[in-house]
């Protein structure tokens, strides 16, 4: 492309226009913009394929008929040399748009395809509405989140929906780093009164004379695990950590809005909540993050929920807490053949304790699993230790992907059994698709490393091994309202760009690495 265009002058539709038709890229987009590298066609065969898989007994906004020109305008677009990577993440989004729904009050995002009897209006149940925050920011269309958001916090004429706290809550943090993907700051101050009163809400239900707060593991959507019980008020790591991230996200939309009162005051209550939380969660003879009872004793058991608090950034760093991490690569931790149990595989209690239907005693579930895959990019991201690396992450990360199938075909569900990888209620139609955890955003934040800022600057992290791939693309990224493409190309003729690792902005390269490490635009 000639250096004399002018990219402050010409908007943003014509630019990409011009992009497509030097770099021969695929299609354009719905919004005018445009892969760089990618030809979107060559990943139709994975939509065409999920769509004969099994019959479509229901059918929301986006049927699958119409999945692929949906995906084609939505998505960013992802290429890798390990097949199984590639279909999943092309089935999760696939999977994903299965649940938009359309209400007479707008877009709507449900965790069940049928109908469950404790959901709210329009089968909505807000346990994962964290989660789907999370991976639906990365939506090319904001319109689907916002007004689901909307729908969450208004959609009871103009309160929130009766069922919003039927479940703990990390959505102000959710929403916040959805923001700083989108830096739609208009769609955050108008939500941020909604995220107070909420806040205030679980302080006035949830939070103890010591003021850590309690919940019962049913309403952590955790329902029988090792440490508590349905109708046990125990300081869980989980609520707390929420807790945490939401204060903390709601001191920085206030400082974004200019309130300093505001920002001084939810400051505050971050700060304590983190002395509390390392000073009474903490279990210094099991170095780990463990639920302190009722009677405040502490439960004396490694759960998966014990690595929530690095998913916000909690833990002091240097301040002693990684090495729960050790946890996670131990087979008598929470290392099993198919993934990252909810509970140490030691304990006596092990895969004793759960109901037979929602088990959090020890068996894999997804959502647990993004949650930890979350806390341990950023452990890998911003604390300095040496319990866990990036091939600790891909394996996780691959046994991930691994547990995605459920006789041969691509699933999703509930929660799967440790040593088989079989999906525990497989045949059960509550449980497939189940909207319960992330995927594409491990992919782009953790694996490929796009970590969100709130200044310009873009950075990139990868935590894929240096010997692992020789290649890979993430393409089409909408982020700050520029079209972000990350490539690596270790020999250089797969992308016929050049070898390396290179960040590219509308086009045009902004950083560059020989080695896939991080880097930064300046």
């Amino acid at each position: 492309m000639s250096q004399k265009i002018n990219f402050k002058i010409i908007g943003i539709v014509v630019l990409l226009a011009i992009l497509t038709t030097n770099c021969k890229s695929s299609a354009s987009f719905g919004k005018g913009d445009s892969v760089l590298v990618l030809k979107q066609d060559q990943f139709k065969h994975y939509v065409d394929y999920f769509n004969t898989m099994e019959d479509e007994n229901i059918k929301e906004a986006i049927p699958n008929d119409s999945a692929w020109v949906w995906m084609k305008n939505a998505i960013p677009f992802f290429e890798c040399p390990q097949q199984n990577f590639e279909e999943i993440y092309y089935y999760r989004w696939w999977s994903a748009r299965k649940h938009i729904k359309k209400t007479p009050q707008g877009y709507a995002i449900s965790e069940f395809m049928v109908q469950r009897s404790y959901a709210d209006k329009y089968n909505m149940i807000s346990s994962a509405l964290g989660h789907h925050i999370s991976e639906f920011k990365w939506l090319r269309d904001s319109k689907y989140l916002q007004q689901n958001i909307r729908l969450w916090y208004r959609g009871q004429e103009g309160k929130p929906m009766k069922k919003l706290r039927n479940f703990s809550s990390w959505n102000a943090s959710a929403l916040y780093n959805a923001y700083l993907v989108n830096k739609d700051h208009l769609f955050l101050l108008d939500i941020f009164p909604d995220l107070v009163q909420e806040y205030a809400a679980w302080e006035g239900d949830r939070r103890r004379k010591d003021g850590l707060f309690w919940q019962f593991d049913v309403k952590d959507g955790m329902e029988e695990s090792l440490s508590g019980a349905r109708k046990f008020r125990n300081a869980r790591p989980t609520i707390n950590s929420y807790m945490f991230g939401n204060a903390q996200a709601l001191s920085k939309i206030a400082g974004l809005k200019g309130d300093a009162q505001l920002e001084s005051y939810f400051k505050h209550k971050s700060d304590t909540l983190q002395q509390l939380v390392q000073t009474k969660l903490w279990n210094t003879e099991d170095a780990f993050f463990e639920t302190l009872t009722e009677k405040d004793t502490i439960a004396k058991v490694r759960e998966a929920i014990g690595f929530i608090p690095w998913y916000f950034n909690l833990p002091q760093k240097e301040g002693g807490f990684e090495k729960a991490w050790e946890q996670l690569k131990d087979e008598k931790g929470f290392s099993a053949p198919f993934g990252l149990t909810t509970a140490e595989r030691r304990s006596p209690r092990f895969r004793t304790h759960g109901t037979g239907t929602c088990e959090w005693d020890g068996a894999i579930w997804p959502f647990a699993t993004s949650q930890t895959l979350t806390a341990m990019a950023n452990v890998l991201n911003n604390y300095t230790q040496s319990y866990v690396g990036k091939a600790d992450y891909f394996k996780q990360l691959s046994l991930y992907v691994e547990s995605h199938y459920y006789r041969g075909k691509p699933y999703i569900g509930e929660y799967l059994d440790e040593t088989t990888g079989y999906w525990l209620m497989g045949d059960r139609e509550r449980s497939r698709y189940y909207n319960h955890s992330t995927f594409n955003d491990l992919v782009i934040s953790g694996l490929v490393g796009l970590r969100p800022r709130v200044d310009e600057v873009i950075e990139v992290n990868p935590l894929i091994p240096q010997d692992k791939w020789d290649w890979f693309c993430l393409d089409g990224v909408l982020y700050h309202g520029n079209v972000i493409t990350i490539i690596w190309d270790k020999i250089g003729t797969k992308y016929h760009r050049g070898k390396g690792f290179r960040l590219f902005k509308n086009g045009k390269e902004i950083a560059f690495s020989e080695k896939l490490e991080q880097i930064i635009s300046k």
